[in-house]
């Protein structure tokens, strides 16, 4: 009797960790790969190099893995992430007294991106995927004409600047600044009440609004977090770039969709790993250094990035679990048939 709960909630923890299972699948078969056709990817120089984009990528798909978790999309990553930078350079004006200032306003201004968004959204109910691209080119539209307010190639302040170039245990602190608010999530996820509301409210918001859970305001402020986590990649950006220019966001519209995609996030709502969607984040940073090393064309690239997208979608974490179940549900139905074709004892 006490058997049966226990093996209960093994194969449920199975069915769930079999998932994220994929993106460490691939990491480890890049790294055998990129050990064989292009092993100076793998040295402790290359990988120093590598780590503070990963991250980078990292924290902007944490914004967008909220966003998925409640059955959304946000396309105004850009321009967000952008004007962020754009910002360090314009409020900061090279000064070092100036630089939570900066890093304030760019979260502010981010913040209320997303409650525009999260509004247009969640409270009026338009579609996301409209929504977000439409802010997204109001964004884009702000940032070109706040950057000719400033000389072309500014700086951010050095003293930022130097933050995010420095190296902590060899690596660049933005890489550390990454895993910490991965770490955040993952204990606001899955210790806290609040984001276990919050994934039930991706998961059934119809439900969760019956037992009084305010959908509304969740699906309001996860646009608001997403675009402050934007906001917080697009600081580091500008301090790693030193000179940002108004284009630097544009490689983050679908790279961040990509590793939620890949890792293991339901694109249907509710079930994501902050874990897994940054491993995914770095593997894609990794992937796309070892095509530049192996001197691959830009097209071709592209195509590569493309495939490795679609691949993701095929084993998604969505389509995995139905696998899962499907066997295990053929597993246990020779069991339940002979059980029932047994004939009754007399009576």
């Amino acid at each position: 009797m006490t058997d049966r709960p226990a093996s209960s909630s093994f194969v449920t923890s199975f069915v769930v960790a079999s998932r994220y299972l994929p993106v460490y699948v691939a990491i480890l078969l890049l790294v055998a790969v990129a050990a064989i056709w292009v092993p100076q990817v793998l040295s402790p120089v290359a990988l120093a190099a590598i780590a503070p984009f990963g991250a980078l990528l990292g924290i902007t798909a944490l914004g967008q893995m909220l966003v998925v978790m409640t059955g959304g999309i946000d396309l105004s990553t850009p321009g967000t992430l952008t004007l962020a930078a754009m910002i360090m350079v314009g409020v900061g004006q090279q000064s070092d007294d100036r630089i939570w200032l900066a890093v304030a306003v760019a979260v502010g201004v981010a913040a209320l991106i997303g409650l525009v968004n999260g509004i247009l959204i969640g409270g009026i109910k338009l579609n996301p995927l409209i929504v977000t691209l439409a802010v997204g080119q109001v964004v884009v539209g702000v940032v070109n004409r706040y950057a000719k307010t400033f000389p072309v190639q500014s700086a951010v302040p050095s003293a930022w600047s130097d933050w995010a170039s420095t190296r902590i245990l060899g690596i660049s602190p933005i890489f550390w600044a990454g895993l910490a608010v991965t770490g955040l999530l993952i204990v606001g996820l899955r210790y806290t009440s609040f984001g276990r509301r919050f994934q039930v409210v991706g998961a059934n918001p119809v439900a969760s609004q019956v037992v009084g859970v305010r959908v509304t305001f969740n699906q309001i402020m996860v646009y608001v977090a997403a675009s402050a986590l934007y906001a917080v990649a697009g600081v580091a950006l500008a301090g790693l770039l030193r000179n940002p220019g108004v284009n630097i966001g544009s490689p983050y519209l679908l790279g961040p969709i990509a590793a939620v995609v890949i890792g293991g996030a339901s694109l249907t709502g509710g079930l994501a790993s902050p874990l897994s969607t940054f491993a995914a984040a770095v593997f894609l940073t990794g992937l796309n250094q070892m095509m530049l090393a192996l001197g691959l064309p830009t097209s071709l690239q592209f195509v590569v990035f493309g495939v490795v997208i679609i691949g993701g979608m095929l084993v998604s974490g969505d389509r995995i679990i139905k696998g899962v179940e499907r066997v295990l549900r053929d597993r246990r139905r020779p069991v339940s048939s002979s059980s029932a074709g047994t004939p009754a004892g007399p009576g």
